[in-house]
């Protein structure tokens, strides 16, 4: 924890969706580590889980839900859990997301659209606006989300995935306007190539790759750690005068 008060999240409770691998993990563990209470949620149950266990490991207040976001009824328990577990939501990190399909836009298909739509953009929306009115009661609270540089520049073969990180963004700034006066904030981090799992399509065997990083600034893959302290940041009270904003990280690939 950090020594700066306003970094300390003691008595905070947050929602992280995607919680149990990559960037959404190592939110959750600093996040927790900052004095939150964590939420952790994924789709599978024995990852939620193993990550609560991790957690509970540095005595860090947890709970696990297992929910795939991208069903609303199970966003809106998710959010329900929450409360009902832990007293009410303080932060919420929407970092779920799926890219079903890596080619061209023409071999996307009507179920591949959905799929992306549903949990990159119709979940953080339902999840942000169920978790509005609980924090808007405990005096505030600060959304996350999770979006991409690819939703400010379109990716060869990424196109309806970099088209959700872009209505990502938006909606971002859209709640930032409508829900400031209720000391709502939003903000959108876009990382850049992160090495997950997730984007291990993007980064193994890919000879781009090394072009990439040759013309980046800090010519390295980066790490989800690199994300998550700003996350931080923009959960706690340090970050308190920010929101609607869109912050890169990407060791200075779109400069």
């Amino acid at each position: 924890m950090s020594n700066d008060p306003r970094f300390d999240l003691s008595g905070k409770v947050a929602v992280i969706t995607g919680a149990t691998r990559g960037i959404g993990r190592a939110i959750a563990f600093q996040l927790g580590r900052a004095g939150a209470a964590v939420v952790v949620s994924s789709r599978k149950p024995d990852a939620v889980a193993e990550t609560v266990k991790a957690l509970e490991a540095e005595r860090i207040t947890t709970r696990g839900f297992p929910a795939n976001v991208g069903r609303l009824d199970e966003a809106r328990a998710l959010i329900a859990h929450a409360t009902n577990e832990l007293g009410g939501i303080d932060i919420l990190v929407n970092n779920a997301a799926v890219s079903p399909l890596y080619g061209p836009l023409t071999s996307m298909t009507e179920s591949a659209f959905d799929k992306i739509m549903s949990v990159n953009v119709k979940a953080p929306l339902e999840l942000a606006c169920r978790a509005l009115p609980i924090m808007a009661a405990r005096g505030g609270g600060s959304i996350v989300n999770m979006s991409s540089v690819d939703g400010l520049r379109p990716d060869h073969d990424l196109a309806v995935y970099s088209a959700s990180k872009a209505a990502l963004i938006s909606l971002t700034k859209a709640m930032a306007l409508e829900w400031g006066a209720q000391n709502v904030r939003a903000n959108a981090i876009c990382p850049g190539l992160i090495k997950t799992d997730f984007s291990a399509p993007m980064w193994k065997e890919n000879a781009g790759v090394a072009a990439q990083l040759a013309r980046q600034p800090l010519p390295r893959l980066g790490s989800p750690e690199d994300v998550s302290g700003l996350a931080l940041f923009l959960a706690s009270d340090a970050g308190s005068y920010c929101t609607g904003g869109v912050y890169v990280v990407d060791g200075g690939w779109m400069t």
